[in-house]
C-alpha cells in the first residue's frame, strides 16, 4: 500500500511539472515589418488605418470618390493599407481638416478647391468666374500641366495633392424670388466659400456675400438668416435644398475642383510604390466620381423640380459673364495662367 501511495505522487510530480513547463512557453512574437515596408496582408499583421476627412454627407459624390479611392487601396495594397472615411464634418471643416493635415494630424481628406488659394495662392486662377466652357475643357486643363503644376506648390505648405477630384459646376439657390439675369441677383444675402475670388465675383454682381463654412452654411439656410447658396446641383440634390431654397438658376458660373489631399507627412512615410498605388487609385476614384456626377445629374434636376424647386434652366449668362469681367482686371497676377490655360483648351 506504501509502495502503491509513493507510486502515485511520484506519478503526479510528473504531471505538474509538465504542466507548468506548458504553461511557462510562450508563442513566438510575429516579426515585425521592416521600417518603410508595408505589412504583410496575410497572417495577423494589421492593416495601416488612415483616416480621410470630409465636410460632406454620405450621399454626395465626395463621398462616391472617397469609397472608390479606399477601395482601390486596400485592394492594391493586398489590405496592407485601409482607408477610414470620416464625412459630415466629423473632423473638422475644410480649412480645419487642412490645417490638420500640415500638422500632421489628420492622413488626408476630399476638399472642395475654394480653401486652397488661402494656402497656395495660384489656386485662385481655378477659381475665376465662367473660366472653363464644359467639364472636358476643365479635365483637360486640371489633368494636364497647368494643373499638375498648381498641385505641386502644395508640398511647400507640409500638403500634397494627389489628384483632382470634382464639386463641379456651380449654380445659384435662393429663396426669394427667380433669377433669371445679373439684375435679379442684386440684393440678394447669399453664402459664398470663404474664398477671395468667390467673394469678389459675387460683389461685383451686386450680393450681399456671406462668407462662412458650409455646415455653418446650412444652419443659416433654415433659420433664414441667409437667403441663398451656390453649389453643384449634387450638393443640392444631396441636401435636400428645397427644404430651405425655392429658386435654383443653373448658371455654371464657376467649376470648382475638389483635391484629393493628404499630409504631406504621412504620404511621405510611405514606400516609394504604396506612394504610386496612391496617386494612381486617387486619379481613378475621380475619374470614376466625374463620371458619377454626369450620368446623375439629369435624374437629379427633375428630384429638385419634384420637390417644388422652380428651376431656371436657361438664364441670360452672357449678363453674367459681363459683371463679373472687373474680376479679370482685379486678379492680374493671374494673366500667365490664363494664357496657358486658353491655350490649353482651344
Amino acid at each position: 500500500m506504501k509502495k502503491l501511495y509513493r507510486f502515485m505522487l511520484i506519478a503526479l510530480s510528473i504531471i505538474m511539472v509538465f504542466s507548468l513547463t506548458a504553461c511557462g512557453e510562450k508563442a513566438a512574437p510575429a516579426a515585425e515589418a521592416p521600417a518603410g515596408e508595408a505589412p504583410a496582408a496575410s497572417g495577423s499583421a494589421e492593416p495601416t488605418v488612415l483616416k480621410l476627412g470630409m465636410t460632406i454627407n454620405e450621399q454626395d459624390s465626395f463621398y462616391v470618390c472617397a469609397q472608390k479611392f479606399a477601395e482601390l487601396v486596400k485592394e492594391r495594397t493586398n489590405n496592407a493599407y485601409n482607408i477610414e472615411l470620416f464625412p459630415n464634418s466629423a473632423l473638422g471643416d475644410e480649412r480645419t481638416m487642412l490645417e490638420s493635415m500640415q500638422m500632421g494630424t489628420l492622413d488626408a481628406g476630399i476638399i472642395t478647391s475654394g480653401p486652397f488659394v488661402n494656402f497656395v495662392p495660384e489656386f485662385g486662377v481655378l477659381d475665376l468666374p465662367f473660366l472653363f466652357p464644359n467639364n472636358e475643357a476643365a479635365y483637360k486643363v486640371l489633368d494636364g500641366e497647368v494643373g499638375k503644376e498648381i498641385l505641386a506648390k502644395l508640398e511647400a505648405k507640409d500638403l500634397k495633392g494627389l489628384a483632382y477630384a470634382e464639386r463641379g459646376f456651380r449654380n445659384l439657390t435662393n429663396s426669394v424670388r427667380p433669377v433669371k439675369s445679373a439684375a435679379d441677383v442684386k440684393g440678394l444675402k447669399i453664402r459664398v466659400m470663404e474664398n477671395e475670388v468667390y467673394i469678389a465675383s459675387f460683389n461685383a454682381l451686386g450680393v450681399n456675400t456671406v462668407p462662412m463654412a458650409w455646415t455653418e452654411a446650412l444652419t443659416a439656410l433654415q433659420q433664414g438668416t441667409i437667403q441663398g447658396q451656390e453649389n453643384p446641383v449634387n450638393v443640392i440634390h444631396a441636401y435636400k435644398m428645397w427644404d430651405s431654397q425655392k429658386y435654383v438658376t443653373m448658371t455654371r458660373h464657376a467649376y470648382a475642383a475638389a483635391v484629393i489631399t493628404f499630409s504631406l507627412e504621412t504620404f511621405n512615410k510611405l514606400p516609394a510604390d504604396i506612394q504610386k498605388i496612391f496617386i494612381d487609385a486617387a486619379q481613378e476614384a475621380a475619374e470614376y466620381e466625374r463620371a458619377w456626377v454626369a450620368e446623375n445629374e439629369a435624374s437629379q434636376i427633375e428630384t429638385l423640380k419634384a420637390n417644388g424647386m422652380e428651376v431656371i434652366e436657361d438664364p441670360d449668362l452672357e449678363s453674367f459673364k459681363a459683371a463679373v469681367q472687373p474680376v479679370y482686371d482685379k486678379y492680374s497676377q493671374y494673366s500667365d495662367y490664363l494664357k496657358r490655360i486658353n491655350e490649353a483648351i482651344k
